[in-house]
């Protein structure tokens, strides 16, 4: 008995499966700046047509209110996310995690000093835009006769690059609006 009803189940489900419907995939552009969430609005279908949880989708955390900039595809603010890759963009990137807040790109050696190499770390700490919602972590490396070593990083590197992450947010923001 219940090995019939399984069996009826999959042949129910996959009779479903089968059903005429139209499907519509719209791939975003290979680009970051095209993804879902990423220009501050939050994802919706088109032609009106309704998600699986509805006009709204699913709210977990209870806020239904305005999201600051936080984006609907990410979990931290979208200006800072897009400010870090567009700041970042001349760096292969390793991992980038928007839900996490953390970018880590590969390693980088300017064309101009190609005997060191530069790896950095992006973590964003806050879903609102602000100064200490945003950390950089600078790698540096030198070729020496036993390969790679590591190296000391000038002192305001990291600054440097969280103030350009800053600037560009803040533009982002303003064109926005």
């Amino acid at each position: 008995m219940i090995r019939s009803c399984l069996v009826a189940a999959a042949v129910a489900a996959l009779l479903a499966g089968c059903s005429d419907s139209k499907v519509e995939h719209d791939y975003p552009d290979p680009l970051y700046r095209h993804l879902p969430g990423s220009d501050g609005s939050s994802y919706r279908p088109k032609d009106g047509a309704q998600g699986i949880f509805g006009e709204g989708g699913i709210n977990l955390l209870g806020n239904d209110g305005e999201q600051g900039g936080t984006g609907g595809g990410i979990g931290v603010n979208s200006f800072l996310w897009r400010a870090s890759l567009d700041t970042l963009s001349f760096m292969p990137l390793a991992s980038a995690d928007p839900f996490g807040g953390v970018i880590i790109t590969d390693w980088f050696a300017p064309p101009e000093t190609p005997d060191e190499r530069f790896k950095v770390t992006v973590y964003i700490l806050d879903k609102r835009l602000r100064a200490d919602g945003l950390k950089v972590a600078v790698f540096r490396q030198e070729k020496g006769e036993a390969g790679w070593v590591d190296a000391a990083v000038g002192g305001t590197t990291h600054t440097d690059i969280e103030n350009n992450i800053l600037a560009r947010a803040r533009e982002l923001r303003i064109a926005s609006l």
